[in-house]
């Protein structure tokens, strides 16, 4: 990330100098360009961030270019400062990752320690790398963050574990509402593109997001709720025949906590919950239990993490899965 400096500016009184700042961001990892089809120009999807950031006035901030919408917060935590070795399945069956668009970003302070903040973004609604331009309607999100006991220590907010060891109690409150109007997929931006004879299905896809982050003195504890709705989840040929696709409808709750312990090393656990409509998707509830540990090097820039998840769905066979992860970054 760099800094340009602009001219000066007053604002009731007092000087203000607007900010400037451009991220780029690419993966090179298989998981990450993978996915190249006709709508990206059928190229490896290496940008997952290019985005420029104007703070144009005291508290407000005007993103424009590709880059994280302001949805749960699990996905907005980087991948590199993450609690345990993977986001959560509620991540995995809801998030609205990254897309091409516009967002408005603003804070204020209610009293000396209550700070509040407000997100409005508009996208293209169909995820990242899209190159052949939108189908459909375009997507429309809106976030507020409250803060009663005001900022963590450098962004704590969004990183996994105290590693700061909040010596006051900290608290995040998030509520985010996504707008995807005539979305042509079938989990929002993310997941299949819904086809039919006519090209593609369109449909109204709405996403809840609730979600809380507390810190204090080492123990952290996460909090995510989710809830996907559609006007009309079946994907229709024209003539209403049923083209076999459906919007993947359904909820999830997530819980999260960990202790750091004074050696750096850390205990976590988490306990994710899924439920997809099964009438519609024809999906079983998933409940999936994870317990990890982390012993942090230099934070989360030197870090080695495992973890082991057991995973029960109902109707279906049981899953245990053991990870294990060293982490640097700089």
């Amino acid at each position: 990330n760099f800094l340009v400096r602009r001219a000066r500016l007053k604002f009731d009184g007092y000087a203000f100098t607007p900010k400037l700042k451009y991220k780029l961001e690419l993966g090179l990892s298989n998981r990450d360009i993978s996915g190249a089809s006709p709508f990206t120009s059928n190229a490896p999807r290496y940008i997952l961030d290019a985005v420029m950031k104007w703070n144009f006035a005291p508290g407000f901030e005007l993103w424009f270019g590709q880059t994280k919408l302001p949805g749960n917060r699990d996905r907005i935590i980087s991948s590199a400062s993450l609690q345990q070795v993977d986001r959560s399945l509620l991540n995995s069956r809801f998030n609205i990752d990254r897309d091409l668009g516009v967002q408005l970003r603003h804070h204020f302070n209610i009293s000396d320690s209550f700070v509040v903040k407000e997100i409005f973004s508009i996208a293209q609604g169909e995820g990242r790398n899209i190159t052949t331009g939108n189908l459909g309607g375009h997507q429309y999100t809106g976030r507020v963050e409250l803060l009663p006991f005001g900022n963590f220590a450098s962004k704590g907010d969004y990183v996994g574990a105290d590693l700061k060891r909040e010596q006051s109690p900290k608290l995040a409150l998030g509520v985010s509402y996504d707008h995807n109007n005539n979305a042509v997929k079938n989990r929002s931006n993310q997941g299949d593109y819904m086809a039919n004879d006519t090209g593609f299905y369109e449909t109204n896809i709405n996403t809840l997001f609730i979600d809380a982050m507390f810190k204090y003195k080492g123990f952290s504890l996460m909090a995510e709720y989710a809830d996907r709705d559609a006007k009309d989840p079946f994907a229709k040929n024209s003539d209403g025949t049923l083209t076999g696709d459906e919007v993947q409808v359904g909820k999830g709750l997530n819980l999260q906590t960990g202790v750091l312990c004074k050696n750096d090393w850390e205990i976590s656990g988490r306990y994710t919950n899924i439920k997809l409509d099964q009438d519609i998707t024809g999906k079983n509830p998933e409940n999936q239990y994870t317990l990890g540990v982390s012993k942090y090097i230099v934070g989360h820039n030197l870090k080695v993490q495992t973890d082991i998840s057991h995973l029960e769905v109902k109707g279906g066979n049981n899953e245990l899965m053991w990870r294990l992860q060293f982490d640097i970054h700089f």
